[in-house]
């Protein structure tokens, strides 16, 4: 006997199903395995462990870094929103492209760049004259430059939320102000700033839940010396114990959950207060003309860029292309030995070069795939029941990655029902990994181009007699191919050098550049690393600059870092 939907409810109902399926099921059993181990409620042992000596400092730890951060990434990423957003500043696109490729490239990238400029043996502080005494210890291990390094990888984020801010504001309020005799800064003072505080409360949110799961920084920096925040004692805790610690890493990433959903509530909440919509007939342009102060602000922005990307990536580079630790760059020293080393000699990076490209691009392309018929579904045929999908797809993309990690290691660490397969240390569970994770990413685009396309191309289809089916595929999916091609190397863009959720999912044979990088750091291999690092930016910034390019023919606001 089969069961056989409406076809006005099978697309609804396949949606809903694999909300549930990425976005409920891990974190139902995570939740299971902590409070109700052996399927019965007994949650003293997750209480146990969450009250522990241990948790408790790495608790505070983690609200320490992350609290800091976000302030710090508030100012910094504030300042460069209000810049590029307002003011008459030339070259804004370089700028933007720039401060977004920062935080594209990995977390864990960014702390051993970081880590290279800093260093006894730094090149670039022997040429300023700034080298500490040889034996010294780096001044960015530990609490210190886990803030300082975040803070700067997180601004990002704060622009982008307040640039999409920027553009809700509508211009005649600043018009009203300017007639009224308000000079700029009291435009922003008494007006644009009041106007976006939900916005600038919600950044400032993002940047502390992105600091509560940040992993590969506290990772480099913090493990060394042995502060550990909460994703840090989840990975050393599995790391020694095996499976035999999954209990304890279950109940430490219900902690980490509740901490960052307290974070995600108050940003929801935060962004609710806005209001209503108000209606804009022309948004925002740049009012603030700067003057002579116009090379000033430039110069302060593309310094800021060279602290923040530029030196730390020369430092990197140098030390790729020397080959020990200690020897000056010259033309006499300089070796790409480094890059021949990991490029095409170790089997284990190739390998995760392979790996990153399979995982990255085949979340990438199943992703971009199923975007078109979710977008339709969402945008559609879900009604009032689309917030509550939503918000369940949401859910793995919002909490931190070494929360969906220890719940797919639950999920899949046995047999699965009737097939009798297991999913744990092969490629497949971080492939589902990373299409829980991202789908909320891929989702962005096609959405927003569905929500633009009038429904007249569907009834016309109707009215010929296609399906559903038929419809989505020579109607809908032509429409939004190219919104959901601008997804999937989104996606990819993230997906490539992640570390957080592959670090707690990947087996022998299944390393991924993340997870390369962050052993050869700790195996002291810093050059190799270095190399490693460098070859993987340099492919995100070959993507990130490809999809600029196209920008023109992409919906609007989709590239971040097209303001």
């Amino acid at each position: 006997m089969h069961l056989h939907l409406p076809e006005g409810l099978g697309l609804p109902a396949i949606v809903t199903l694999a909300a549930l399926l990425l976005g409920a099921l891990p974190f139902l059993r995570l939740a299971i395995a902590a409070l109700a181990p052996g399927w019965q409620f007994a949650p003293d042992a997750a209480l146990e462990q969450i009250g522990s000596r241990a948790a408790v400092n790495a608790t505070l730890h983690t609200l320490e870094t992350a609290g800091f951060s976000a302030l710090a990434a508030l100012l910094i990423g504030g300042a460069v929103a209000l810049a590029l957003g307002i003011t008459d500043m030339r070259h804004k696109r370089p700028l933007a492209f720039f401060f977004v490729f920062s935080m594209m490239i990995a977390p864990q990238v960014a702390a051993l760049a970081f880590l290279s400029l800093f260093a006894p043996h730094s090149p670039i502080l022997g040429a300023l004259g700034l080298s500490p005494v040889p034996g010294t210890p780096n001044p960015l291990l530990g609490r210190g430059g886990i803030i300082l390094v975040m803070a700067l990888h997180h601004a990002p984020l704060v622009a982008i939320t307040l640039w999409t801010g920027l553009r809700s504001v509508p211009h005649s309020l600043v018009e009203a102000a300017q007639m009224e005799g308000a000079g700029p800064a009291t435009i922003v003072a008494r007006i644009l700033l009041p106007v976006l505080r939900p916005q600038i409360i919600a950044a400032a949110l993002i940047a502390f839940v992105a600091g509560i799961g940040n992993f590969g920084i506290p990772a480099l920096l913090g493990l060394p010396v042995n502060y550990l925040t909460l994703p840090t004692l989840i990975y050393r805790r599995l790391a020694s114990f095996g499976p035999a610690g999954l209990s304890d890493a279950a109940a430490l990433s219900l902690l980490v959950a509740l901490v960052a959903g307290c974070g995600i509530l108050a940003s929801v909440l935060a962004t609710r207060r806005a209001g209503g919509k108000v209606e804009i007939e022309r948004p925002l342009q740049p009012f603030w003309t700067l003057g002579r102060a116009r090379p000033l602000v430039a110069g302060a922005l593309w310094t800021l860029l060279a602290l923040k990307l530029g030196l730390p990536f020369l430092a990197l580079l140098c030390e790729a292309l020397t080959p020990a630790l200690g020897v000056a760059l010259s033309w006499q020293s300089l070796t790409l030995d480094k890059f021949t080393e990991v490029l095409l000699r170790q089997d284990v990076t190739m390998r995760a070069f392979r790996n990153s490209f399979l995982f990255a691009g085949s979340a990438a392309l199943l992703l971009a795939l199923i975007s078109i018929g979710f977008a339709y579904a969402l945008e559609r045929r879900m009604g009032r029941f689309r917030r509550v999908v939503e918000l369940v797809i949401e859910l793995p993309y919002a909490l931190p990655g070494v929360v969906l990690a220890i719940a797919c290691i639950l999920l899949f660490l046995k047999p699965l029902p009737l097939l009798g397969v297991s999913l744990y240390a092969t490629p497949f569970i971080i492939l589902f990994a990373y299409l829980a994770r991202f789908l909320p990413l891929a989702l962005k685009a096609p959405v927003a181009a569905m929500a633009q396309i009038e429904a007249h191309h569907e009834e016309a289809a109707k009215l010929d007699g296609a399906s559903l089916w038929q419809m989505l595929r020579f109607v809908v999916a032509p429409i939004l191919a190219p919104a959901a091609t601008v997804s999937g190397l989104m996606v990819f863009l993230v997906a490539f050098n992640e570390l957080t959720v592959s670090a707690l999912l990947w087996s022998s044979g299944t390393e991924t550049l993340g997870v390369v990088l962050f052993s050869l750091k700790e195996a002291g291999l810093a050059g190799e690393a270095a190399a490693v690092a460098i070859s993987a930016s340099l492919i995100i910034f070959a993507v990130m600059l490809g999809l600029d390019l196209c920008g023109k023919r992409l919906p609007r606001n989709v590239l971040p870092w097209r303001i």
